[in-house]
């Protein structure tokens, strides 16, 4: 994972503390010249850092404020649809399999991300997930490893496999991501995504359209 600009962090936190105990200080119209009084703030002091540290780790970082020169990662947080392009052929016609419709969610905090993928057939579940941020060379992607269980009524055809997935992150028009996997199995694919909803799915929508290839094997 990413993780915030650590130097840059200390330098505010440091700031703050100092706001903080001075505030204090004038507040109770305490003397700071004296050690005993300086150094009786010091459990207000750190009760008031870590408040401002609980809060920014689990909200205030996704604001845009901090995007960028505190917060290097962006916030994916929601639920994305899109489709899954195999390179797999069908034997029968020697094309490529029709596009597989998908929805990918995205439960992300300032320390972790993790990462579902749901078709009609399978599910797939991160366990390795980070970050790629490079400015000066353009590069703002999402990577990780997972494990695709297929449905317990396919088992028999299509066993349970690891895969990874790369995404290139678009923010500049849309949030779009746009990507490609590789499996243990030997496939790959492309892959591409629109956020649909902030709100985490935790199931497939009702009118969600199905897999194209019911009945087929399924190697995404």
């Amino acid at each position: 994972m990413h993780h915030v600009n650590l130097r840059l962090s200390l330098w505010i936190l440091l700031l703050l503390s100092a706001v903080f105990w001075f505030s204090f200080a004038y507040l109770a119209g305490i003397d700071l010249s004296k050690a005993s009084k300086f150094f009786g703030l010091l459990p207000k002091v750190v009760t008031a850092d870590l408040v401002v540290v609980a809060l920014f780790a689990k909200w205030l970082w996704r604001w845009k404020l901090f995007r960028g020169w505190l917060v290097p990662f962006p916030d994916l947080n929601g639920t994305w649809l899109g489709e899954i392009r195999s390179d797999r052929v069908d034997e029968k016609t020697g094309k490529r399999l029709p596009a597989i419709p998908a929805m990918l969610t995205i439960r992300q905090t300032i320390f972790h991300v993790s990462c579902v993928m749901q078709t009609d057939e399978m599910r797939s579940d991160s366990y390795c997930e980070g970050f790629q941020i490079d400015k000066d060379r353009q590069v703002k992607r999402l990577a990780y490893s997972y494990v695709s269980a297929p449905r317990l009524s396919l088992q028999e055809r299509s066993a349970r496999h690891d895969g990874t997935a790369v995404f290139d992150v678009i923010e500049s028009t849309e949030h779009k991501l746009k990507g490609r996997y590789w499996t243990e199995r030997r496939t790959t694919g492309e892959m591409e995504f629109r956020l649909d909803s902030e709100t985490i799915r935790e199931e497939l929508p009702h009118d969600f359209i199905p897999h194209p290839m019911t009945g087929e094997r399924q190697d995404c």
